[in-house]
């Protein structure tokens, strides 16, 4: 059975940092792109990060280029997303998805499994 668990959203004050975890389990991990989505309150859901099945390339929306990494390790099946500098603007729910694919996609649809999230807010 797939799980995706994401762990690491907090309240934190502009300028601070979080490092989420998506802990993974039920597949073969070394097989999977994987993604990082978020949802603002109040708005749709928007692609912010992914990392291909072979660890590069990645990519970034360009709202947190320069300001988020993300990085997978495949001996634990976990993917990370440090998030530094961050902005009230960054405020959402964040998930991680998997797709069976080398390759990324800027489509949700392409995403075969999710986690329940991790609520991020970034407040003074």
């Amino acid at each position: 059975q797939v799980q995706l668990v994401e762990s690491g959203g907090a309240l934190v004050q502009p300028g601070g940092s979080l490092k989420l975890s998506c802990a993974t389990s039920g597949f073969t991990f070394n097989n999977y792109a994987i993604a990082w989505f978020r949802q603002p309150p109040g708005k749709e859901g928007e692609g912010v990060s992914c990392i291909s099945r072979g660890g590069s390339p990645t990519y970034y929306v360009d709202s947190v280029k320069g300001r988020f990494t993300i990085s997978r390790d495949n001996a634990k099946n976990t993917v990370y997303l440090k998030m530094n500098s961050l902005k009230p603007e960054d405020t959402a729910v964040y998930y991680c998805a998997t797709r069976l694919s080398y390759w990324c996609s800027g489509s949700q649809l392409q995403y075969d499994s999710w986690g329940q999230g991790t609520q991020v807010t970034v407040s003074s």
